[in-house]
């Protein structure tokens, strides 16, 4: 019997595609800062990488695993989607958020055909925040609210990672190195984001705001960054 922690073995492969980099979520085209740190010279070797990547976790990358976290729980993906406007006060931010959102729930609605998908589309045509769909995707794909925050993180840790390879010519070995190093972290935010957000769902349900719940970790050199990321010539990612 496996730990309750874990997702029934059908459950861990959907896990593995929705986390996998090549699932056609548009992921590959943003760096997650990482570009603009790069050019700022915030991010220099291996060693800057797994500070910025550290810091992004426990901040944006946490208040993203508890919004997915809460979508996944149950909470309702309409008010989930204004706290996630409320905690991203980057104007380029919150477009990139939703132009994310917008490529995932097209790529989810393919996978994991479900009506709680077909909802939301209808519902934000011009579409929601990629954390919250992430976790109705993970909720479609029978995976729970820790399932949904790790994805969710490992998302925030990797996109910068690979970027930074390409934009500064890191070894490969070495970044993979900087993710091994950031795994522990990356468990112990996500069970702080999973139990937020199923606080979060089970609050909701009795009429209250969910986001009310959920944490607001604020980063203001990553919106800071993403400002001057949005009217930079000759970018090579999206954001």
């Amino acid at each position: 019997m496996p730990p309750p922690s874990l997702p029934p073995p059908a459950a861990r492969a959907a896990l593995l595609v929705l986390a996998d980099g090549r699932f056609p979520a548009g992921g590959h085209a943003h760096s997650g800062g990482a570009e603009q740190a790069v050019a700022a010279g915030r991010i220099t070797d291996a060693a800057g990488l797994e500070a910025y990547c550290r810091g992004r976790l426990h901040t944006a990358g946490l208040t993203s695993a508890a919004l997915a976290a809460a979508a996944c729980a149950g909470a309702d993906p309409l008010r989930l989607d204004e706290a996630a406007d409320a905690r991203t006060p980057s104007p380029a931010l919150r477009a990139t958020a939703r132009r994310l959102g917008r490529q995932l729930l097209r790529a989810t609605r393919a996978a994991w055909p479900a009506a709680e998908l077909d909802a939301l589309a209808e519902a934000r045509p011009r579409g929601v925040h990629q954390p919250v769909v992430l976790g109705v995707a993970a909720r479609a794909a029978g995976l729970g609210p820790v399932d949904a925050a790790h994805a969710a993180l490992y998302e925030a840790v990797s996109g910068p990672t690979t970027a930074t390879v390409r934009l500064l010519g890191l070894d490969p070995f070495e970044a993979t190195a900087v993710l091994a190093r950031l795994a522990p972290a990356l468990e112990d935010v996500a069970a702080r984001a999973a139990a937020a957000g199923g606080r979060a769902a089970a609050d909701g349900r009795t009429g209250a705001d969910p986001g009310e719940l959920l944490p607001a970790a604020s980063a203001p050199l990553l919106d800071i960054a993403a400002e001057e990321h949005a009217v930079r010539a000759g970018r090579l990612f999206a954001s």
